[in-house]
């Protein structure tokens, strides 16, 4: 199985949230986990954060807040 890899910028740019906001998602359980790439390096799962923008789309069109 092929898996894609974005880094922090990349997430940022695809979700339009900021670091804090990414990291405070992460710590509720309300966003994706990343996953650790080396010792000093991780990165998110390009379908899961892909998923995840599909739910909130889901949400909007269901009237959920």
């Amino acid at each position: 199985m092929s898996y894609s890899i974005l880094r922090l910028k990349e997430v940022m740019q695809v979700t339009g949230l900021g670091r804090s906001v990414i990291y405070k998602k992460i710590k509720e359980g309300l966003f994706p986990q990343q996953i650790k790439l080396t010792e000093r390096s991780s990165g998110w799962v390009e379908s899961e954060i892909n998923n995840w923008i599909e739910a909130k789309v889901q949400e909007r069109n269901a009237g959920v807040k």
